[in-house]
């Protein structure tokens, strides 16, 4: 099959964008991820295993599967994350993986992650002070997430994105910290704002911070401009810089505007659902098909017949989850 194949969508979005969650568990309990007891974890049998994972994308790379991105729950919490990020680099037509991560283990595993092959990180920080870092996750951690991004870079890995879920009231007052580190630092900071989902109930509208005020906040530290951003890996970011900044500050809106009609991504959950909208209901199996020997393309081509043109979020429509972990987000 040619090199140039490409899916599309029912409305005409060209798919070419996986994101994997290697497991559900994660090592944070963060307030607006996940909640404090944690979830029924899936049993061990019905979660792929790595061997799973790299035939499904394997079959689904030459129909235009070009990106991949590792999820959780927390990915690096699973062993052996290197081995299958060298077993995914192997296959014909994967040009870029990434990994989504909340970089408490980054300093042991940035370099052999990236001698497997993997290309860049986003991480996420919603603190830079350790007491609120603890409050946030609701785990205690002896965590410098400035130490892991260093330890990132350090390794080659690039580009480098921080992800700020920002929350008014409990983390709002540090924009300014996090913007400083692009003045510093090749690092792209996105601002993300506050998505209420499922179970997460203590955390409302009341604590959405919109983007333009955000940026309104950035001016005490000087004028920005809107910039290109990355080289890859843009998604629904718009980022601007400061003058003369090595990094960028990026803003991603799903509560005031949202970016569905460009949207190129699927999800491949834990255990081996493929959710075609964060938000949607709309699920294939193809856990079960692989270990029958069926074939994956036409469930493929079904699920992306079904992918809808918007997530409902607004509407507080969240198919079906209880937390933004069970899909990596």
């Amino acid at each position: 099959m040619s090199d140039d194949v490409t899916l599309t969508d029912q409305f005409g979005r060209s798919i070419e964008y996986l994101r994997i969650s290697v497991t559900d568990r994660c090592n944070f309990r963060c307030t607006y991820c996940m909640p404090l007891e944690g979830l029924p974890w899936l049993p061990k049998a019905d979660i792929l295993s790595y061997e799973e994972i790299v035939a499904i994308v394997a079959q689904l790379a030459p129909l235009g599967l070009r990106r991949i991105r590792l999820t959780g729950g927390e990915p690096t919490i699973r062993p052996g994350l290197d081995a299958l990020v060298r077993q995914l680099r192997a296959i014909r037509g994967v040009q870029d993986i990434a990994l989504s991560t909340n970089g408490v283990r980054l300093p042991e595993l940035a370099q052999p992650l990236r001698d497997a092959g993997l290309d860049r990180i986003n991480m996420s920080a919603d603190s830079l002070r350790r007491d609120r870092i603890t409050a946030i996750a609701r785990r205690s951690f002896a965590f410098d997430p400035v130490a892991s991004l260093i330890a990132a870079q350090a390794a080659g890995l690039s580009p480098i994105k921080v992800n700020v879920v920002v929350m008014r009231g409990v983390n709002d007052d540090e924009v300014v910290d996090f913007a400083r580190l692009t003045q510093d630092h090749p690092w792209h900071v996105r601002f993300i704002e506050l998505m209420p989902v499922g179970d997460m109930q203590a955390l409302t509208w009341e604590h959405v911070v919109p983007t333009n005020e955000i940026l309104d906040r950035l001016a005490v530290v000087d004028r920005l401009a809107a910039d290109a951003g990355p080289e890859r890996g843009n998604g629904p970011a718009a980022y601007y810089r400061f003058p003369g900044a090595p990094g960028t500050v990026g803003v991603i809106t799903p509560m005031t505007h949202t970016y569905c009609g460009t949207c190129n991504r699927v999800r491949l959950t834990a255990d081996g659902r493929l959710r075609t909208c964060l938000f949607g209901d709309h699920e294939v199996n193809l856990r079960d098909a692989l270990r029958a020997g069926q074939p994956l393309e036409p469930l493929f081509r079904e699920a992306l017949a079904g992918k809808p043109k918007e997530h409902a979020l607004l509407q507080m429509q969240v198919g079906g989850l209880r937390a933004l972990s069970q899909v990596g987000g």
